[in-house]
């Protein structure tokens, strides 16, 4: 039987870089996609689904920050990364901030950009090898339903990014028990460190902000240890 190949979208206005990174990646078993500016990497998101979405922030048509917007709200369920040669430290929170699950500089070893990719890849599937046991969950007034990603107040639905998803679920199963900020990073971001820690906070943010209705939830910051889920259930 053959192995699945993970399709990725690939946008990379460099002819160069992109031709490399075509060819290395489907060498590796990933089948690839490649746009050559973002009016054409829209388009193609329209044609069919994606495993990943690899996006340059520096392109002729328009900005690679502003595209991730469009894409998240989109196609809010497909994960993406940044490759780029912007590397300063605000270019790097805002791409965490827009929801990234990595940020990634150029230029970049072929062998480790397919090793992160595929770690990357293989972390996002586990919270779906656990959807057989439960996929539901009743938090106070809020349904959230960890396989489509979607939590629900009343006759409001709100989908949830990939990283949000996993974060709220990461903190239903430790309901009433400090999260702290190293186990949270190492299982749903790979590292610990302190670009990862800021995009934590920002989806810990987005997260109170979606369960703001029901007072009898919250998500407890425990300073410069991490965060507990507590719902008053009286």
């Amino acid at each position: 039987m053959t192995a699945k190949r993970n399709k990725i979208i690939l946008l990379e206005d460099d002819e160069t870089l992109g031709y490399l990174l075509t060819e290395y990646l489907s060498m590796n078993e990933f089948e690839v996609f490649w746009a050559k500016n973002g009016i054409d990497c829209l388009k193609m998101l329209e044609q069919k689904n994606y495993d990943l979405a690899i996006l340059d922030i520096m392109l002729p048509d328009i900005d690679g920050f502003n595209l991730a917007e469009r894409i998240t709200s989109l196609h809010p369920t497909l994960p993406f990364l940044f490759l780029t040669a912007r590397s300063l430290k605000v270019d790097i929170l805002k791409g965490f901030s827009l929801g990234a699950i990595d940020y990634l500089k150029k230029p970049i070893d072929e062998e480790v950009l397919v090793v992160r990719i595929k770690t990357l890849l293989s972390r996002l599937d586990e919270p779906t090898k656990s959807k057989k046991t439960n996929i539901t969950y009743q938090l106070g007034q809020y349904l959230f339903n960890s396989v489509n990603q979607e939590l629900i107040y009343k006759d409001t639905s709100i989908d949830l990014t990939n990283k949000e998803s996993q974060l709220l679920l990461y903190l239903i199963s430790h309901e009433n028990t400090l999260c702290t900020h190293k186990e949270i990073l190492t299982q749903l971001w790979g590292k610990n460190d302190y670009f990862s820690k800021k995009s934590l906070n920002v989806f810990i943010t987005h997260l109170r902000k979606y369960l703001k209705n029901d007072l009898s939830i919250k998500i407890e910051n425990v300073h410069n240890r991490g965060f507990i889920l507590k719902i008053n259930k009286s």
